[in-house]
């Protein structure tokens, strides 16, 4: 089973971008009920995902997927809140 270099970089994209929204968090850059940081862990997410289905790997999909899907949710939350006037 190899994987190929645009696939690791992929991983490895969406890895960072999962972590810098992550960091962000914990050391209060970022406000998670903002849509920035929902956004990168939708995209971080969705990079993920797309890379574990080849070779597919069942653990790291669901996870991937379901952190995909979730940050979804959680931007559209993000994006109603930013759009209704204060």
């Amino acid at each position: 089973m190899q994987i190929s270099l645009a696939q690791q970089a992929l991983s490895f994209a969406g890895a960072v971008i999962v972590l810098i929204a992550y960091s962000g968090h914990q050391f209060h850059w970022m406000d998670s009920q903002r849509p920035l940081y929902n956004a990168m862990n939708a995209v971080g997410g969705a990079m993920l995902a797309w890379a574990a289905l080849h070779p597919f790997q069942v653990g790291f999909m669901l996870m991937e997927g379901s952190w995909t899907i979730i940050s979804l949710i959680g931007l559209a939350k993000a994006m109603g809140r930013a759009a209704r006037p204060a």
